[in-house]
């Protein structure tokens, strides 16, 4: 199989569930930020070199959370795909909370801004962070542009996730410069 077709060539794609839409589609650039959030993570991961794998494994479990969140996303609501897709549950972002938890339990109290940096796995989650800022945006907007019910449950379990992951991020970076022994950055 070839990696280039060229049908998106004049700028169209196709859904997961097989709709073309222009490729600054909402949907799209909702995906695609779930995706380059992933992405970063996985740099994020780099950063470790191999150390604190109990981190890395929570990192891995993650991002197979975002790629369930990207195929969500990149699924219509009418189309029968939909039902086949694990959705995101409660469980998914009580995982993040606990995490975090876990964590503050070893920070001290924060009491000023700080400046994203440190220690290179810190700086990439602060990186993460914001990309999961946005793609939380993005999901918020389709979730308008799709007229969705505010307790659709769908949009409703990404949109938490999405909210509780960048509050692990931030708890992660701070964590991370901890663990390498760096401090963060104060204003």
């Amino acid at each position: 199989m070839k990696i280039y077709t060229g049908t998106g060539d004049r700028g169209k794609t196709a859904l997961f569930s097989g709709e073309k839409v222009a490729k600054n589609h909402i949907r799209v650039e909702t995906y695609g930020d779930v995706d380059e959030l992933n992405s970063v993570i996985g740099a994020l991961i780099t950063a470790f070199s191999g150390q604190h794998p109990e981190l890395i494994q929570e990192l891995h479990a993650i991002q197979s959370h975002l790629l369930q969140i990207g195929a969500w996303l990149a699924t219509t609501c009418e189309s029968p795909l939909q039902s086949r897709i694990q959705k995101i549950t409660e469980d998914h972002w009580k995982f993040l909370e606990q995490a975090i938890d876990r964590m503050d339990q070893h920070l001290p109290e924060l009491h000023e801004f700080i400046l994203p940096g440190g220690h290179p796995a810190a700086a990439w989650a602060h990186i993460a962070r914001t990309v999961c800022r946005r793609a939380e945006r993005h999901v918020v907007g389709l979730s308008e542009h799709e007229h969705a019910d505010q307790d659709d449950w769908s949009f409703l379990g990404v949109i938490t996730y999405l909210n509780r992951l960048s509050d692990y991020l931030f708890m992660l970076a701070r964590y991370c410069n901890q663990l390498f022994e760096q401090a963060d950055g104060s204003p």
